[in-house]
């Protein structure tokens, strides 16, 4: 059993109304009158419906009873197909499922797979993905103090603000987590 104050930003997952949530925020609220209380912004890992929810700091909250295990993506059709590394299984998504992690996509990259109740519930890219620039502008220098960026386009289409200086062709270390280009990656 978890309690609020027992809650960490983007990593506890509880289970709430018989689905699993992951807790993206949170606030301890101590008002004048009355206990204190935290206010949380949470994802469901289902459907990805956030809910801005409130809890008392002495109410049990049962921990969400997840599994991880990781897949390799295989192909992109109708469906997303990735194959369990552990026993060879093909695992199919469809858009919806995974809209998210789409721009990640990459044929041959291992990501991880969260099951609830043993099914297959969402996919999470690594934390740090190397990705090839297919198009971006030239960088110009301009009258910037601070250096400047343009936008760049990647080999899955994800778009990412990046510095000047990056050119087509080149590998960037790209934060999934936060759609961020992070450094270039000698080849």
């Amino acid at each position: 059993m978890l309690l609020p104050s027992d809650f960490r930003k983007g990593s506890t997952k509880i289970l709430w109304n018989n689905e699993p949530w992951l807790i993206i925020d949170y606030q301890s609220v101590k008002p004048g009158k009355g206990g204190t209380y935290m206010r949380t912004k949470m994802k469901n890992l289902i459907t990805g419906r956030m809910l801005e929810e409130t809890f008392r700091s002495a109410e049990k909250l049962e921990e969400a009873d997840l599994e991880y295990f990781q897949v390799q993506f295989l192909y992109a059709d109708e469906f997303y197909h990735f194959m369990d590394q552990a026993n060879f299984e093909q695992i199919d998504f469809n858009k919806d499922q995974i809209e998210t992690v789409i721009p990640y996509l990459k044929e041959g990259i291992i990501y991880n797979i969260i099951k609830f109740q043993g099914k297959p519930i969402s996919v999470e890219p690594p934390i740090f993905m190397e990705l090839k620039v297919v198009d971006t502008p030239p960088g110009v220098r301009g009258d910037t103090a601070q250096g400047g960026s343009k936008q760049a386009k990647l080999e899955t289409g994800l778009v990412v603000s990046v510095p000047l200086f990056v050119n087509e062709g080149e590998l960037l270390k790209i934060d999934t987590r936060e759609n961020k280009y992070i450094e270039r990656v000698d080849k």
